[in-house]
């Protein structure tokens, strides 16, 4: 199974996993990437079934509305019941790195703002420990090189995205080397501290509550035991 056909198959698991929100009044939380963008395809099959969606960047936002699916602003949606996206790596605890397409600040926020997440992603994404895909952090233009010290401080080797600018105006400072073994959310909490830094694409805080997995042999699930 090639990593496409790996994409359609847990795309289409995940419209069975919410298959319960598609009910009238019902806004579905959308995330950012091309694992994401499958899901919306299929996605667009049940539009007459909830009202809307709220999408974790612009260029989701466009997909859906191609697709007839009405966006909502996260303001007027308020509280999700669920949210789908996708992942650069995921743990066993099912904590994630997320943010190679640059939306990590939205997507952490849709998140927050969802009762339960529902991460997709194929089998090249899963990991023991993370860290070896170079974790993305979102920085105001202004504390570039004050975010990389303080980053350097840590251990990282951080380096500007080249040619990118986030849908908030922003920089990403993709940083390989952080030790992420352990505890993944003290380190999220101690890249939360960084002046100038808008967000980072650790998800542990807020991780993945059921992460399916598409591989060879078919899609597996994995829970949170706490969920």
């Amino acid at each position: 199974m090639d990593q496409a056909t790996k994409k359609q198959a847990v795309a289409a698991a995940a419209i069975e996993d919410i298959r319960g929100q598609f009910v009238s009044g019902a806004i579905i939380g959308v995330g950012t990437g091309s694992t994401a963008n499958a899901f919306i395809d299929l996605l667009a099959e049940h539009k007459q079934q909830f009202d809307g969606a709220v999408a974790s960047s612009q260029a989701t936002a466009d997909r859906l509305e191609g697709h007839g699916i009405r966006v909502l602003d996260l303001n007027e949606a308020g509280t999700l019941a669920v949210y789908v996206d996708g992942a650069d790596e995921a743990d066993t605890d099912l904590n994630l790195i997320k943010g190679g397409g640059g939306a990590l600040t939205r997507e952490k926020i849709v998140a927050a703002a969802s009762e339960r997440f529902v991460c997709i992603v194929d089998d090249s994404k899963c990991v023991t420990t993370l860290g070896t895909f170079p974790l993305p952090i979102e920085v105001l233009p202004m504390a570039r090189e004050l975010v990389m010290r303080a980053l350097v401080d840590f251990g990282g080797q951080p380096k500007v995205r080249k040619g990118f600018t986030t849908d908030n105006g922003n920089l990403i400072i993709d940083t390989a080397g952080l030790d992420l073994r352990g505890d993944p959310a003290a380190v999220e909490r101690r890249l939360n501290d960084l002046v100038g830094a808008v967000c980072n694409g650790l998800f542990a805080l807020r991780a993945a509550d059921a992460l399916l997995i598409a591989g060879s042999a078919g899609v597996q699930r994995w829970e949170r035991p706490d969920r």
